[in-house]
């Protein structure tokens, strides 16, 4: 086990009608806030005018900036920060899911910077400074409610990418699974696979001795693994949301990745399938994710075989850890099907033709590798997107 610092300040409060708590919340921070938001979803179901009532009986005025779209766009963040600067708002609240509070997190750390906000995202430059932000999570998915990443793409050569930092971390998240009774089957499926993806890209690992977070990842992975089912199938079991909106969150706060070095290929990987042809992120992680774990599993075969004994229930084959192995890799494939996920490009209606840009932009030009477990050059990332084809 590696040497690790693990602070996480994020305060959640969670469970039916705390979203009714938010002015209370917001009111320890400032008076004045900007709003941000998706579509019309938050409108429709009524948990907007939940939240401005909530926030006008705390006597806090608010701004309102809507239509974050999924992969959010770094057009619409621009305008966020010359919101707040004119407004001399102080407080960022976002209502929604990963690519909302995504977006905030950026508005909150390009408000007090002298450039542009998509330095911190293009390495150029390190967030110092960053407005406090709040959130009202809807979608059980991404887990940045209490996570220090954000990530972005910018219209601008369709380039996704992501920053992080501990300022960035929300200062409360407010999580009431009844919110996510509304979402569609395909939306809690992609959701699923997010979560997964995020505990899976902590859990493959060169780190030896990390038991006991190996348990902890294979809790997490066994708890989206049986309640997504539950709540495709019967979207107002409070229970099955709850497991799912909880594991979310634990899946990408740090805890699980503490004392263990990560990989992220499969998401860096993805990023460029999603700022292309605009996919669901969670979606794009359903074929990507085991088309990268065909390509590199021989490396930590013993790994992988753990994998698919904890938490496939496969029986492991002494003889044959290999066949082991492979069986863990197919099961994940096999459940993201069974939920209605895509599992391979042609599904996507994705062909071949831009295979080489993808990998070319993932790399910066074959400059830099991708992957913890194993360090993936242009080459290799060619090859996992081919291997994801059919």
């Amino acid at each position: 086990m590696n040497n690790f610092t693990y602070y996480n300040a994020t305060r959640i409060i969670f469970g039916r009608k705390t979203e009714y708590q938010v002015g209370s919340e917001v009111k320890k921070y400032a008076d004045k806030i900007l709003l941000h938001y998706g579509g019309g979803s938050i409108k429709k179901y009524g948990l907007y005018d939940r939240v401005v009532n909530s926030l006008n009986e705390h006597g806090i005025q608010y701004i309102e900036l809507a239509g974050v779209q999924p992969n959010p766009r770094v057009s619409l963040v621009r305008s966020g920060i010359q919101i707040c600067r004119e407004y001399n708002i102080s407080f960022i609240l976002a209502v929604g899911g990963g690519s909302v509070i995504d977006s905030a997190k950026a508005i909150a750390a390009g408000v007090p910077y002298n450039g542009d906000v998509w330095d911190f995202y293009s390495g150029k430059a390190q967030i110092k400074e960053c407005l406090p932000v709040g959130v009202v999570l809807t979608i059980p998915a991404a887990g940045s409610e209490s996570s220090t990443s954000s990530v972005l793409t910018n219209e601008d050569g369709w380039i996704k990418k992501g920053t992080g930092s501990e300022l960035i971390r929300p200062v409360f998240a407010i999580m009431n699974p009844e919110l996510s009774f509304t979402l569609p089957a395909y939306q809690t499926a992609c959701g699923a696979a997010d979560i997964m993806a995020h505990v899976m890209e902590r859990y493959f690992t060169n780190t030896l001795d990390v038991d006991f977070t190996d348990r902890l990842c294979e809790a997490t992975l066994k708890t989206v693994i049986n309640n997504v089912p539950i709540a495709i199938k019967n979207p107002e079991d409070y229970a099955a949301r709850a497991e799912v909106m909880w594991a979310g969150s634990i899946a990408h706060n740090g805890l699980l990745g503490t004392g263990r070095e990560e990989d992220w290929a499969s998401h860096r990987i993805e990023h460029e399938l999603s700022a292309i042809y605009d996919v669901a992120h969670g979606a794009g992680l359903a074929v990507i994710f085991p088309a990268w774990m065909k390509y590199v599993y021989k490396h930590n075969i013993p790994r992988f075989v753990q994998f698919a004994v904890r938490v496939w229930n496969v029986e492991n084959d002494f003889q044959n850890p290999e066949k082991t192995a492979l069986m863990g890799i197919e099961k994940t494939k096999e459940f993201f099907a069974s939920i209605g996920l895509p599992v391979s490009l042609k599904q996507m209606g994705i062909g071949d033709d831009r295979l080489e840009e993808m990998a070319d932009k993932c790399t910066n030009g074959d400059t830099k590798t991708q992957g913890g477990l194993v360090k993936l050059k242009k080459k290799d990332i060619i090859q996992i997107y081919k291997m994801a084809l059919e």
